[in-house]
C-alpha cells in the first residue's frame, strides 16, 4: 500500500507510456513519402495495377491505426521447399513465417484482433468465383501504415515470407479504416489502472481512520 497521491502519479505514468507506444503521432504519409514508395515498387517490377492499389492504399492514410482483414486457404500439401521437411504441412510453414513476423508486429504495437477456423464453405456469395471454400480468418491491428510498411521494407522479410507464399493455395487482405473495437487495450488498460487506484485509495483511507 502506497500514498494515494504517488500512487496515482505512477499509475498515470504507465498509462501514458502504454498510451504513447500503442499509438501512433506521425500523422498521414505525406506526399513525398508516397512517391517514393510508389517509384521503388515500380522499380522492383511491381505491375500498374499493383501500383494503383497501392496508390489507394497509401493515399488514404488517416495517420491512425487500421485493420487487415485476411481471408486465407491452406495450400495441404504445401509447395516444396528447400530446407523443409518433405512431410511438412501448411501450417508449419506459416509457423516459420509468423516466428520472424510476431517480434515485428509486437514492437510496433501491432496485433490480432480476431482469428478463427471457418466451419463451413461461404453461406452468401455474389459476384465472385472460387471463394466458396476458406481456412481461417484473421484481423490484423496495425499502428499506422508506416509500420506495416517498414515490416515489409525490412531485407529479413523476403526469406521467412516464401513459407507464406507455399503455405497459402489463396488468400484476400482487406484494408479497413475507420475502424471500432470495444476492447481498445488503452480503454481497458486505463480502468484496470483506475480499479487499482481506487482499491489502494480505500485501504490507505481506511488504515488512516482506523
Amino acid at each position: 500500500m502506497f500514498h494515494p497521491r504517488y500512487t496515482w502519479q505512477a499509475l498515470l505514468a504507465i498509462w501514458l507510456g502504454f498510451f504513447g507506444w500503442y499509438t501512433s503521432f506521425d500523422g498521414p504519409l505525406t506526399t513525398e513519402e508516397i512517391s517514393t514508395i510508389l517509384d521503388q515498387a515500380k522499380a522492383k517490377g511491381f505491375p500498374a495495377e499493383g501500383i494503383a492499389k497501392m496508390r489507394r492504399f497509401l493515399e488514404s492514410d488517416s495517420g491512425d491505426d487500421f485493420v487487415m482483414v485476411n481471408l486465407i486457404e491452406m495450400n495441404d500439401p504445401p509447395k516444396p521447399m528447400a530446407g523443409v521437411p518433405a512431410d511438412a504441412t501448411a501450417q508449419e510453414l506459416m509457423k516459420r513465417y509468423m516466428q520472424h513476423m510476431w517480434p515485428e508486429l509486437l514492437v510496433r504495437a501491432s496485433h490480432p484482433v480476431l482469428a478463427g477456423l471457418t466451419t463451413a464453405p461461404a453461406l452468401d456469395l455474389w459476384g465472385i468465383e472460387g471463394a466458396e471454400h476458406w481456412t481461417s480468418v484473421g484481423m490484423m491491428r496495425y499502428r499506422s501504415r508506416r509500420d506495416l510498411l517498414d515490416i515489409a521494407k525490412n531485407p529479413d522479410f523476403r526469406g521467412p515470407h516464401e513459407f507464406k507464399v507455399a503455405a497459402l493455395n489463396k488468400t484476400i487482405a482487406v484494408p479497413v479504416d475507420p475502424w471500432l473495437q470495444a476492447g481498445d487495450p488503452r480503454f481497458i488498460l486505463g480502468l484496470l489502472l483506475i480499479i487499482l487506484g481506487q482499491a489502494n485509495s480505500l485501504r490507505w483511507l481506511k488504515r488512516s481512520m482506523g
